[in-house]
């Protein structure tokens, strides 16, 4: 890398870094909110009616949390996107549309409770629609929370995270060993979030939180690989 194209990659680097900062950050503080007013995720395995009733009880907060959950969710496209300048490898290039779906999903699944959802609670205050809005309600969880938020969203991260870590472990600077290993570290993630798939299912030792929460970490410690590298490598899987 000459010269003149170092500030260009730092700010690039710190661009990035405020990115998967900003996502982690977000994520687990709306998770965390939505914890304190919702009882989310316990509060779903309650009936349809108790949580549509819970719903009502705060719902500008916990519609302001899952508002803010989907936006950090988002953030993993232009992570994605902004990643790929790193590298040109086939891996790279692979995880750019995945990281994209990614995001789609888990905002698609996600919005349902902004969007949706508000309207289902006060149906079911009235007690001539209160089955309906219900079933409803149970259909869209199983739909855009189990099928396409939950599942989707963790196999697609899951393999987002796998192939950004091959890809990053051919371009990190050659000497930069603690950045090298860092990088495989994100196999941890990778497989906690892949067993959250197993979740609905009821399988022990299954925990969709215990997995965000590690890959966030990741998220933030490969924030803090760029900042502090300043630039990559000119290896071979680098973009030129």
């Amino acid at each position: 890398m000459d010269d003149s194209a170092r500030p260009r990659a730092a700010t690039s680097h710190t661009a990035t870094a405020v990115l998967l900062i900003s996502g982690a950050v977000i994520v687990n503080a709306a998770f965390a909110g939505l914890g304190a007013v919702f009882d989310h995720p316990d509060v779903l395995e309650q009936p349809a009616g108790e949580v549509l009733a819970s719903f009502r009880d705060s719902q500008q907060a916990i519609v302001a949390q899952f508002r803010a959950l989907a936006a950090g969710a988002a953030l993993l496209a232009p992570i994605a996107v902004r990643l790929r300048r790193l590298s040109d490898s086939r891996a790279m290039r692979t995880a750019v549309p995945v990281g994209v779906l990614a995001a789609l999903v888990q905002v698609v699944g996600l919005s349902r409770w902004p969007l949706l959802v508000p309207a289902l609670a006060r149906r079911a205050a009235d007690p001539a629609q209160s089955i309906a809005a219900e079933e409803t309600f149970t259909a869209l969880g199983r739909v855009l929370g189990t099928a396409v938020g939950a599942t989707s969203g963790y196999v697609l991260t899951a393999s987002w995270t796998a192939l950004a870590v091959v890809a990053l472990r051919s371009t990190i600077h050659p000497n930069a060993l603690v950045c090298r290993l860092f990088l495989g570290v994100g196999s941890l993630p990778t497989v906690l979030i892949v067993l959250g798939v197993l979740v609905p299912l009821g399988v022990p030792g299954t925990d969709t939180f215990v997995g965000y929460l590690v890959w966030s970490a990741w998220l933030i410690g490969l924030a803090v690989v760029l900042l502090m590298r300043g630039r990559v490598a000119p290896g071979p899987g680098r973009a030129r």
